[in-house]
C-alpha cells in the first residue's frame, strides 16, 4: 500500500490548540457558545456543541452551560429575581408619598403608622442587607428628618412610653437634623426648638445641637456615645452666645440615662436612609 494511502486526514484542531482551528462555517455543528469569551478566559479542552437558540427569549436560557478553567460559568444577565433600579425608585416614591403631610409624624394615626412601617418594609427589602462596614460613605452628610414614628405618641421615645415632650416646656418642635462625619465619627443630631414666651414677648427660637460619637457593630447596627449638648439662640436673639451644656461624668449619671444608644440601619443609598432604633422607632431621613 502507498505512503499516500496510508496519510490520514488531520484531526479537528481543539480551540486552545496552537494551530489554527477550522473555520466554523465548514462545521455547523461546532457553534462556541459567547461564553467562552468572556474576559480573557479560554475554554479548555473540547470544543461544547451549543444549539442554536429558538423560539422567545425566556427558552434561550434553557442552553447548558460550559465549563471554564474547570469552573461554571455564571449566567450574565442580571437575575430575574433581583429587583431592579426602577423599582426601587418606585418603592422609594412611595415611603416618601406615605409619610408626606404627617407633620414627620407628628400628625400620624394608627392607620398612618401602619402604612408607613409596611412602605419602610417593602423598601428594604427590595434594598437588601446594608453593609455599612464596607460602604461607610453612605452615612456621610447632613441628613433631615422626614417622618418619625416616636412623634405619634409625642413622647422621646418609640412605641414603648417615654417622657411626653409637651409637658415639660412649651416647646415647639421645628426640624430635625442629622450631621455625620465619617472621619471624625460624630454624629450630631440638631433639633430647631421654639419656646412659649409670656405675652407680649415674640416666642424664642432656638437650635440644639446634641454632639455624640459614633461606632459600627457588625454590619448595620450603629451605637452613638452622648458628648454634650449646644444650645445657640436664633432670630431675635441670635446675638446670645450659645450654651453648652457637658456630659455629666459616668458616677454622677443614672443607670437609666448612659448617654449611650443602637439603632440599625436597614436601608441607605445615597439620597433616603432608614433606621429602627432601640425604641422600635421608625425613622426616615433624606439628604439635605
Amino acid at each position: 500500500m502507498s505512503s499516500s494511502l496510508m496519510r490520514t486526514s488531520p484531526p479537528l484542531a481543539s480551540p486552545c490548540s496552537s494551530s489554527s482551528p477550522l473555520p466554523l462555517r465548514r462545521h455547523p455543528f461546532l457553534l462556541r457558545s459567547p461564553a467562552a469569551n468572556l474576559g480573557s478566559r479560554r475554554l479548555l479542552g473540547e470544543s461544547f456543541w451549543v444549539p442554536p437558540a429558538r423560539g422567545p427569549a425566556g427558552l434561550r436560557k434553557k442552553i447548558p452551560r460550559v465549563v471554564l478553567d474547570g469552573s461554571p460559568v455564571l449566567d450574565s444577565s442580571p437575575s430575574y429575581n433581583r429587583t431592579s433600579f426602577e423599582e426601587v425608585a418606585a418603592l422609594k416614591l412611595k415611603l416618601l408619598n406615605t409619610v408626606s403631610g404627617l407633620n414627620r409624624g407628628l400628625a400620624a394615626s394608627e392607620d398612618d403608622l401602619r402604612r408607613a412601617d409596611e412602605a419602610a418594609k417593602e423598601l428594604e427589602a427590595a434594598g437588601g442587607p446594608v453593609d455599612l462596614a464596607g460602604d461607610l460613605d453612605k452615612l456621610q452628610g447632613r441628613w433631615k428628618l422626614v417622618y418619625s414614628s416616636a412623634f405619634s405618641s409625642r413622647t422621646l421615645g418609640g412605641s414603648r412610653p417615654g417622657p411626653p415632650v409637651g409637658r415639660l416646656l412649651p416647646i415647639t418642635l421645628g426640624q430635625v437634623f442629622q450631621r455625620i462625619d465619617i472621619v471624625s465619627k460624630d454624629f450630631d443630631n440638631i433639633v430647631e426648638l421654639q419656646f412659649g414666651t409670656p405675652w407680649p414677648l415674640p416666642p424664642a427660637e432656638a437650635t440644639a445641637t446634641l454632639a455624640h460619637k459614633f461606632e459600627v457593630i457588625g454590619s448595620s447596627k450603629i451605637r452613638i456615645t452622648f458628648e454634650k449638648t449646644t444650645v445657640k439662640a436664633t432670630g431675635n436673639l441670635s446675638q446670645l452666645p450659645p450654651l453648652e451644656l457637658p456630659r455629666l461624668p459616668d458616677s454622677l449619671r443614672p443607670p437609666s440615662n448612659t448617654g449611650s444608644g443602637e439603632f440599625d440601619v436597614t436601608y441607605a443609598d445615597d439620597d433616603l436612609r432608614i433606621t429602627r432604633g432601640d425604641r422600635e422607632e421608625l425613622r426616615v431621613f433624606v439628604v439635605s
